[in-house]
């Protein structure tokens, strides 16, 4: 995928923070874009935006939850384009809770969006790019899949899962011989995005209410993630890693040394906390 201009990119999650700065790096790319977020306003400014850049551009509202609104994104980026190149699975959220005390149906939200909406993703349009002969995949994790830590159980749970899926797309590509298909998976640690104001987003029925170990814990989230890099410095690593068919994209140069830390603690049986 050294070669990307006219070819499509599809991002979810696109309406801001890392999805937004992944349109924008694939739009300076020369890049038609396939873009999809729950949030139809922000959706409806980027794209206006991005076509002033002179990008082409498709937008869905999609709900990343369910498999059958993600596939029809997928078959609208098929039918507008003819084809897709390079698929960020980007879409994801953050609410604070602890492993013994949250709300059921918050819990799956977080795990429904963060995991089995890079799944559904990887569903509804790999099976393309194999018979297309080319195409890359991006799936947005975190440090939070290669580490652990308090008071974000759903969070951690998921971005791990999003690790483990990705790598398993790549050997199942690799064992069924389509060396075209290239796949990349971001482990970031703090982004300034508005992740940390996800409860925006919660759905009827989803409780927000936080317990009170997580909220020991929140304040100093909600300022790492508004202390954090641009988005832009993410999208731009991605871009390269694409191009060169990178495997990981970790944007922090302090998340090798965490990840050491973890195996390390592994390796001597010594409990997985990380803060001490």
């Amino acid at each position: 995928m050294e070669h990307l201009e006219g070819k499509v990119a599809v991002v979810t999650g696109a309406a801001s923070g890392i999805g937004l700065a992944l349109a924008r790096a694939w739009a300076g790319a020369g890049m038609r874009l396939a873009l999809a977020d729950i949030e139809e306003e922000p959706l409806a400014k980027a794209a206006a935006e991005l076509q002033g850049l002179g990008a082409e551009v498709l937008t869905s509202i999609t709900d990343v939850r369910d498999w059958r609104a993600v596939d029809a994104f997928a078959a609208a980026t098929f039918d507008r384009f003819g084809g897709a190149h390079v698929v960020c699975n980007n879409a994801g959220v953050h609410l604070s809770d602890t492993a013994w005390q949250f709300d059921p149906e918050r819990f799956k939200w977080v795990l429904d969006i963060n995991l089995l909406g890079v799944a559904y993703g990887i569903r509804a349009f790999v099976p393309k790019m194999i018979e297309q002969g080319e195409g890359h995949v991006v799936n947005t994790a975190s440090a939070a899949g290669l580490v652990t830590g308090p008071t974000m159980a759903s969070y951690f749970a998921s971005k791990h899962g999003v690790v483990a899926l990705t790598e398993s797309l790549a050997n199942d590509l690799a064992l069924a011989g389509h060396a075209g298909v290239g796949v990349t998976v971001i482990c970031p640690e703090y982004v300034a995005t508005r992740i940390h104001q996800s409860a925006r987003l919660t759905p009827p029925g989803v409780e927000v209410e936080r317990d009170e170990t997580a909220t020991l814990t929140r304040q100093m989230f909600d300022d790492a993630v508004e202390g954090g890099i641009d988005p832009s410095v993410v999208a731009e690593q991605v871009v390269a890693a694409v191009r060169e068919n990178r495997f990981w994209v970790l944007p922090h140069d302090t998340t090798l040394d965490l990840a050491r830390t973890r195996w390390r603690k592994i390796d001597e049986g010594k409990p997985p906390f990380l803060w001490g």
